[in-house]
């Protein structure tokens, strides 16, 4: 593992990293850096569509799709490494002496929870993307449509991505009111994902027949 953050990492080096024989950075980083791709998608067809006179009656709407795009992609950005520093937590868990069953244990379940709620936040932060992504995608500059579609698409594989993620890491919670948690917050955002992403497509679509 590089001394140096993810984040800070060329794209190549990144990509090394990820094709690497270590298990982390793996589909949790991952999944945060197509968040934080889809969500400055969002924020590129805002600033394409912000000037322009043609586009003056939503002027103050795309203002705000590019001051909230930013500041998700920035804030998925810096989940990337906490994912995977969340995840060394659990090795390091699971590293403790057994001869302090109980400590280790709860090391362990604290670790689990730990690398549970960073990608559950890494999907809804994604899931909030979708609507700015929607936004220009409905009412930006059609010369940038296609980048609202990717957007939609990364925006998409972020979150199931994520939380495929909850879902392994819960696994092993024993406490199954936490664990209830978890799955009650994945259902909320999985009940309305198809429905957004399909609903961005459709427009990027209709613009491109």
């Amino acid at each position: 593992m590089t001394d140096r953050n993810l984040v800070d990492l060329t794209v190549s080096e990144f990509i090394e990293e990820v094709a690497s024989d270590k298990p982390a950075p793996g589909g949790g980083s991952v999944s945060a850096l197509g968040g934080a791709l889809g969500a400055a998608l969002a924020v590129l067809v805002g600033k394409a569509t912000v000037g322009k006179e043609k586009f003056v009656d939503v002027q103050e709407e795309m203002e705000k799709v590019v001051s909230r795009g930013t500041d998700l992609h920035q804030r998925l950005n810096k989940m990337v490494d906490e994912d995977t520093n969340a995840f060394n937590q659990i090795l390091k868990a699971y590293r403790m002496s057994k001869d302090e069953p109980e400590v280790r244990s709860t090391a362990i379940q604290q670790a689990l929870q730990g690398a549970a709620e960073v990608p559950l936040e890494v999907a809804k932060l994604s899931f909030e993307a979708l609507d700015l992504i929607l936004a220009v995608a409905e009412r930006g500059n059609k010369n940038a449509i296609t980048d609202a579609g990717v957007a939609a698409l990364f925006a998409d594989s972020a979150i199931r991505g994520a939380i495929f993620n909850v879902k392994i890491n819960i696994l092993s919670i024993k406490d199954e009111e936490v664990k209830s948690k978890f799955k009650r917050e994945i259902e909320e955002v999985l009940i309305q994902l198809d429905s957004k992403r399909e609903a961005i497509v459709k427009v990027v679509e209709a613009e491109l027949t």
